[in-house]
């Protein structure tokens, strides 16, 4: 198989992967396994030059762009006063899988499944109140 649709799909898997784990972090190096495709079919066949490029592309798009894309993907979390955008807390959301205290549970909210921790245990199939958010990860209370 031509090496340059190997990058390809190697790019369009790890692209796709973003939508399952996010983090805004897949998307790079995805698109620098495209820009490595690309060079392979202008005709650059050294391996370890292609190496080079896909570590170095990723590298710069992680560090520098990902500030700028992750806000597209998660929105802003400011207000225009400068306070911290309070979307989640007090929200009722449903545990889909149990959370024991320091340990993970699922929960969902508009339509979403979040990860979530709590201080107590809360069985599945309960109702929570959202208190706090930490990027992708919520912190609930038993609802009561």
């Amino acid at each position: 198989m031509d090496p340059a649709i190997i990058w390809f799909l190697i790019g369009l898997g790890l692209i796709i992967a973003e939508f399952v784990v996010p983090g805004v972090i897949l998307v790079f190096l995805g698109v620098a396994a495209w820009v490595v495709a690309i060079l392979d079919w202008c005709g650059v066949e050294s391996f370890s030059i292609q190496l080079w490029v896909f570590g170095l592309v990723s590298i710069a798009l992680v560090a520098f762009a990902r500030r700028y894309v992750k806000s597209w993907f998660r929105g802003s979390e400011t207000t225009a006063e400068g306070g911290v955008d309070e979307e989640f807390i007090g929200k009722v959301v449903t545990v889909l899988e149990s959370i024991e205290p320091g340990d993970f549970g699922r929960v969902e909210l508009k339509g979403a499944h979040w990860k979530a921790f709590a201080d107590v245990a809360i069985p599945e199939g309960a109702k929570a109140v959202v208190i706090a958010r930490d990027n992708i990860t919520l912190e609930v209370e038993p609802r009561g």
